[in-house]
């Protein structure tokens, strides 16, 4: 009975962590500081690869996915197929209803935005990351290194992936003809803020409530 309830939670906290990642980056979109270190790098291969942005997303993904299959198949499960199929249309959602009750936000709005971003994807993340069923496939990447490679703990591994993204995907946008004066609107200060504090932050979550609400342990 106790494993039933474990899995019954396990299953509504990976629901609840890929929704409140959703919803987390339509808060971040009306932010409008500059987008998160994986979609900055994104941003820098639509700029060079001339196909339409979806069938990009989903090519790389199917890279990435493609990494965690060879390199840990743990880390494949019903999240990281919710995240690929439903995050997209949740984040569109949430990102319009906001445009509807702020339709021109001040700065000091969006910086509220940002922040509230910010700590809310990472507690979105820390929740279905604990749960362990399944993570995205660039949340994958750190978790392998981290726990299947051993290269160190999982934050600061998530800071190096994240600024790799960021610096590929300034680079990439350059390399395809962009002014540099147009960079902030691929790796602005939200970019920044979230490429060093997000790992940190999901590390956090994990351990003060991920966690204890599961009752176990995590890899992450």
């Amino acid at each position: 009975m106790e494993y039933v309830k474990k899995n019954r939670r396990r299953i509504l906290m990976s629901l609840a962590g890929v929704i409140i990642c959703a919803v987390s980056v339509g808060v971040f979109k009306l932010a409008a500081l500059g987008v998160d270190p994986f979609q900055s790098l994104m941003a820098g291969l639509d700029a060079m690869i001339p196909i339409e942005f979806g069938t990009l997303y989903v090519i790389v993904n199917v890279v990435l996915l493609l990494f965690s299959l060879i390199a840990d198949r743990h880390n494949i499960g019903i999240a990281t197929f919710i995240n690929l199929f439903l995050l997209g249309y949740i984040t569109q959602f949430t990102h319009e209803l906001l445009r509807k009750w702020i339709p021109d936000p001040s700065l000091p709005v969006r910086c509220i935005c940002l922040c509230i971003g910010i700590i809310v994807i990472c507690f979105g993340s820390a929740l279905y990351m604990t749960a362990d069923l399944g993570v995205s496939t660039y949340d994958a990447v750190a978790i392998v290194m981290s726990a299947k490679w051993k290269w160190g703990r999982f934050k600061y591994i998530r800071i190096c992936t994240d600024l790799v993204c960021v610096a590929l995907g300034c680079i990439l946008f350059l390399l395809a003809g962009n002014e540099l004066g147009s960079i902030p609107t691929i790796a602005g200060v939200g970019t920044i803020i979230t490429a060093f504090f997000m790992g940190p932050l999901i590390d956090f979550f994990n351990e003060k409530v991920a966690r204890p609400m599961l009752g176990n342990s995590s890899m992450v």
